[in-house]
């Protein structure tokens, strides 16, 4: 049960707009974090502890486990500062000074020793012992939690790279340290650089699903649903079958995402952005992305539902998921719009049949209450998601009608307008052909005519060419006598 500190802690989670999930999710937490190795482990518990009131103390103690198991000290601090605030009255939250001291001067002497050896290759001026160097104090530094030196150490050791496969290996390691800061546009350039024709392109192919799983996880990042969804479906299946306990298992990239979650971004998302006939050729037809669904039945029996007009068994099926998404280190901050948009399509797909639709059968249709589809319903009309008018007095939704009549007239007679226009500006040109005139740019001589431009953009018609073309002529003539 909750004590009055984690109670107060996520009350003010939920007045400043953060997620709080109340309800059990339907993973073990043991089962669930043993699928992952390196940081995102420590980040996943710390988003579930400070995220699930139920799972808090658990999570964060398995946190703290985790931390003191590596050499990250701000990620230890970052964790015992939430477990002070969710658990104060833990005994467990007091933080561990020795091996903080310890670990410190363990990660200084490493420093300091990989610096040494780095500096005295460069003197040597071997180059391959110093890409070998700086590639040691990459990862030396992406392991202590300093991103930012981490990058620069691999962005150095680029110039130091002879063949194709070594700079393969240094934009690996630049992507893994991006995705650990966020940055998902160097994401996306580094994957596009591997992706290029060429010596690199040979090279990364035994790379060719990390690459994919790593471009959908950062267009799903930046919001970019339906083309994180077509990098994940192609994503190749032989990571479905990778060994996340065996670290020698090239195929595995638990230290990011695991092929169930590969299942589930790549369901979600095709569901947000995809209409059915695209969910049934590019989703359940897809032999690559089979091998991942079959890891996460439910995702497959959802699109299965929207695909079959099934609309209500598919939100039933995503909402019964909901907290265990909600726990996720990468769905947390989209899920709101994933699940949105799902929900529009759907609405939209129902809708099209009908010209009106009372906000009762919707509800029925929709699992939900009257209150609440009509505020989707607004929603979706602001945001231009669905064409049709609200009807608050009988509560119906209307289709807007097109009167295809009144339509083919205004086309018609819009073309008849644009027609006579060009027409009168083909005659004005002939005629001034004809007069042996030439529109000439202000300031520059054009041939023997001393007339400037006579405002041929200002002919709109209406009054004869014969006329026109005086008025302008004359005004020409007069400003040349002035000058």
């Amino acid at each position: 049960m909750a004590t009055d500190n984690e109670s107060a802690f996520f009350v003010k989670a939920q007045q400043v707009g953060r997620p709080v999930v109340k309800d059990l999710p339907k993973f073990d937490l043991d089962q669930y974090i043993a699928n992952y190795k390196g940081k995102t482990r420590i980040d996943r518990l710390l988003l579930i502890g400070t995220t699930a009131p139920l799972l808090s103390s658990e999570a964060l103690k398995a946190a703290t486990t985790e931390a003191k198991q590596g050499r990250d000290v701000s990620k230890y601090n970052a964790v015992i500062a939430a477990m002070r605030e969710i658990l104060s009255g833990d005994v467990n939250t007091a933080p561990d000074l020795a091996w903080m001291d310890r670990t410190n001067k363990q990660v200084k002497a490493e420093s300091d020793r990989l610096e040494a050896e780095l500096k005295g290759y460069k003197n040597n001026l071997i180059k391959e012992s110093i890409r070998m160097g700086y590639d040691d104090l990459g990862q030396h530094y992406h392991r202590i939690g300093d991103l930012v030196n981490s990058v620069k150490a691999y962005s150095k050791m680029r110039d130091y790279c002879t063949t194709a496969s070594h700079v393969v290996i240094m934009t690996s390691r630049l992507i893994n340290v991006s995705i650990g800061q966020g940055n998902w546009l160097a994401v996306q350039a580094n994957v596009q650089k591997l992706r290029q024709p060429g010596p690199l392109f040979t090279e990364a192919q035994p790379l060719t699903a990390k690459l994919s799983a790593a471009m959908g996880l950062a267009l799903l990042a930046s919001g970019n649903f339906r083309e994180s969804a077509l990098e994940l479906i192609e994503t190749d299946p032989r990571m479905a079958q990778a060994r996340l306990d065996d670290s020698s298992d090239s195929e595995a990239f638990n230290e990011v995402m695991t092929p169930n979650d590969i299942a589930v971004y790549g369901g979600l998302c095709a569901l947000a952005s995809m209409d059915r006939d695209e969910l049934q050729k590019k989703v359940l037809d897809n032999s690559k992305f089979r091998s991942f669904l079959e890891l996460e039945p439910h995702i497959r029996r959802a699109i299965t539902f929207f695909a079959s007009s099934k609309y209500a068994a598919c939100l039933s099926i995503l909402e019964s998921y909901k907290s265990d998404y909600l726990l996720d280190i990468h769905l947390q901050k989209h899920l709101g719009e994933l699940y949105f948009q799902i929900r529009s399509k759907a609405i939209q797909q129902y809708f099209i049949p009908f010209s009106r639709v009372t906000f009762a059968a919707l509800a029925s249709a929709f699992d939900t209450d009257e209150y609440t589809i009509e505020e989707e319903l607004t929603s979706m009309i602001k945001r231009k998601h669905l064409d049709a008018r609200i009807d608050l007095v009988d509560r119906v939704l209307l289709a807007k009608t097109v009167r295809a009549r009144t339509s083919v007239h205004e086309d018609a007679l819009k073309m008849a307008n644009d027609y006579e226009r060009t027409a009168h500006l083909r005659i004005l040109r002939i005629e001034m052909l004809n007069a042996g005139l030439e529109v000439a740019e202000k300031g520059k001589a054009g041939g023997n005519s001393t007339f400037e431009n006579v405002g041929i953009d200002s002919y709109q018609g209406g009054a004869s060419t014969s006329s026109w073309l005086g008025e302008n002529i004359g005004r020409s003539l007069r400003s040349g006598l002035r000058g």
